[in-house]
């Protein structure tokens, strides 16, 4: 495992600007002391409104001038008044105009002469009295920009990059869309800090990966960090379009009539054979971790099957190989804003995130446990690192059992052979309902009731050997918890949370900009088996190399499918359980063919990260009996395969 660096001590801002900055920002019976906290001492009515073009460098929509950004600002005005500069909290989106952003949809409104009225989300009403000013840029092709949406590429990443350049000096910028005179950002001493769920938090990390300077930290929610692995695992496609579809989704109708060369790139550079291209390779943020100076404080769903956690294990590594200071929340929510399953908490942790991140404020933020893991609805542990030290991987090999299709799971090595059919009408909730029951669909292996808890934490691996009767086939590897538990219902349309009527205030308000919103509580069920974590792979890309190629029937063929990271405790009186099967109906789409497959045992492993590593699986499973009881029962709805999710798309 890559050496996991904890945060260290913040350098305070050692210019006598900052130093009157903060000075200015406390509580006038704080003043004396050392700052701990920025406090609402600027009016958010009286607060500078304004618009500027930012000239990206691009030309994406091929018309011969420079493609400019639209970005929406709200800043304090007494700063700017005496001369003081300010740092910015900036939420770069593809979606202000098209979809809205948070659980209320909320779009950017404008007044008569195109200033911004209504900036989405809570983060102008907050943080703007407190000193920061908040920006909203545009991504090019999508409201009030120019250029074309890229899905992740150049122009997308160039769109934000380009305002984080011109915020410390190094850009140009207008008031005006097609001409205007330059605009400066004088206001701000350039510190930034990216924030955004989905597509926004994605853009927040690749920013950081171009290494750009000025950008001090990035908060990423429920976002993508390679955007291959958001379209396939490992050569099985997880929708049915691809970033073409994604692209035209949100580009405004200007940028549509002017990209259809961009949009042509996208669909010939995604081919739906799951290949690895040039266009994924230039939208893998992992690759370039190395450039990555701000500091990370990441936020998913272990339960998001929309930016599934595979988004996380990889990017996380990597930031950590690299010594970038990190923080993480996982709950057990699907695609949901932390404002939406913890929304004290979170404004209060925001709060002295970018206290500490932009303002220099040592508020003690840097000496917390690095990671928040919701362990069940509403009730948070924490850790001082993650994974936890002491992790480790054991080695878990399925055995035949006394049927035919329902194994054991151990640290034993077992032989033979298993044998099932890929039915693309089944889903993992299925093979988890009859996990210790033979069926044809799929192939499960089970240890027997756990004597004490185990903990999983971090990503898993399962090595596969198989063969195929057909010359294409998908493989599925899940981890399940059997035993019963009460979940937060992540098949719900909510995904975890249920909207409430009442609502709640963070910041003042104004006539245009409402700082309350619709409170939300945890939405439960249930269940008597939990899906720890999945992973899928076509059979056909075997050889690890990008490209995948037809299978010969009957041949063996060796493949390691990476499952997602997660953070689980499987209880004392549970069981762990292996299933390997076909298509993940909703999750991956079918093969060309519908494949028998042939497992050979002895060439088929897991590789799962335990609190306590082997030795801890071994005492959890000491003295167990490996007899299955009763078969357990469905009790999580599974994804609707119809319902195309994108990667902002909010409940």
């Amino acid at each position: 495992m890559p050496k996991r660096t904890r945060f260290t001590p913040w350098r305070p801002l050692a210019t006598a600007a900052a130093a009157a900055l903060t000075a200015t920002l406390l509580a006038p019976a704080a003043a004396h002391a050392a700052p701990r906290e920025s406090r609402p001492v600027h009016s958010y009515d009286d607060a500078v409104r304004e618009a500027v073009w930012v000239d990206t460098g691009l030309d994406e929509d091929r018309d011969g001038t420079s493609d400019r950004v639209a970005v929406d600002i709200v800043r304090p005005r007494e700063p700017a008044r005496q001369g003081r500069e300010v740092p910015v909290i900036m939420d770069a989106s593809p979606y202000y105009s098209c979809c809205g952003r948070g659980n209320e949809s909320q779009k950017k409104t404008y007044d008569a002469d195109g200033d911004i009225v209504g900036m989405p989300l809570f983060y102008d009403n907050y943080f703007v009295p407190r000193g920061y000013a908040v920006v909203g840029v545009d991504l090019a092709g999508t409201n009030r920009s120019d250029g074309c949406v890229d899905v992740g590429g150049r122009s997308d990443v160039q769109s934000a990059k380009a305002v984080v350049d011109w915020l410390n000096g190094r850009g140009r910028a207008y008031t005006t869309r097609t001409g205007g005179e330059r605009a400066e950002a004088d206001w701000t001493n350039g510190r930034t800090g990216m924030i955004g769920k989905s597509w926004d938090g994605t853009i927040a990390n690749g920013v950081a990966a171009t290494g750009v300077e000025g950008l001090e930290t990035i908060v990423p929610i429920a976002a993508i960090s390679s955007w291959y692995d958001y379209y396939f695992s490992q050569g099985a496609p997880l929708y049915d379009s691809g970033p073409d579809w994604l692209s035209d989704y949100v580009e405004s109708p200007d940028a549509r009539a002017r990209c259809a060369t961009v949009q042509r790139e996208l669909a010939e550079g995604a081919p739906r054979t799951g290949d690895l291209t040039p266009l994924w390779t230039e939208r893998d943020y992992v690759r370039a971790a190395k450039k990555v100076k701000a500091s990370v404080f990441l936020v998913h769903g272990m339960q998001d099957l929309n930016v599934r956690m595979r988004h996380v294990g990889p990017w996380w590594d990597a930031l950590a190989k690299n010594g970038v200071q990190r923080k993480i929340w996982l709950s057990q929510t699907g695609h949901v804003d932390p404002f939406d399953f913890r929304r004290a908490d979170w404004v209060d942790t925001l709060h002295r995130w970018f206290d500490h991140e932009l303002l220099g404020l040592d508020n003690g933020i840097d000496r917390e446990p690095m990671a928040d893991v919701e362990r069940a609805p509403d009730q948070w542990v924490t850790a001082p690192a993650w994974p936890p030290r002491g992790t480790g991987t054991a080695t878990l090999r399925p055995a035949r059992g006394t049927e035919p299709g329902v194994g054991t799971l151990g640290l034993r090595q077992g032989d033979g052979t298993e044998t099932f059919t890929d039915d693309p009408r089944l889903s993992e909730t299925d093979w988890a309902a009859r996990a210790d029951t033979p069926t044809p669909d799929k192939a499960g292996f089970v240890t027997g009731p756990l004597t004490r808890d185990l903990r999983l934490s971090g990503a898993s691996r399962v090595t596969v050997t198989a063969s195929a009767g057909t010359p294409t086939a998908h493989l599925s590897a899940v981890l399940v918890d059997l035993g019963p538990d009460t979940i937060r219902d992540y098949a719900d349309d909510g995904e975890g949370i249920t909207t409430l009527t009442d609502r709640t205030c963070w910041g003042p308000s104004t006539a245009g900009d409402s700082s309350c919103y619709k409170e939300t509580a945890a939405r439960t069920t249930d269940v008597d088996h939990t899906i720890v974590s999945r992973g899928w792979a076509d059979l056909g890309h075997h050889a690890g190399d990008g490209r995948g190629e037809p299978l010969t029937p009957g041949e063996r063929y060796t493949i390691t499918l990476d499952l997602a990271a997660t953070d689980h405790v499987v209880p004392e009186g549970h069981r762990l359980a292996l299933i390997v099967a076909g298509t993940d109906r909703g999750l991956i789409d079918p093969p060309a063919d519908t494949p028998a497959l042939t497992l050979d045992l002895a060439r088929t492993f897991a590789q799962v990260p335990f609190v306590g590593g082997t030795a801890a699986f071994a005492r959890a499973t000491a003295g167990s009996r490996t007899t299955a009881p009763a078969t357990v029962l469905d009790g999580v709805r599974r994804p609707d395969p119809t319902a195309h999710r994108v990667p902002g798309e909010t409940r």
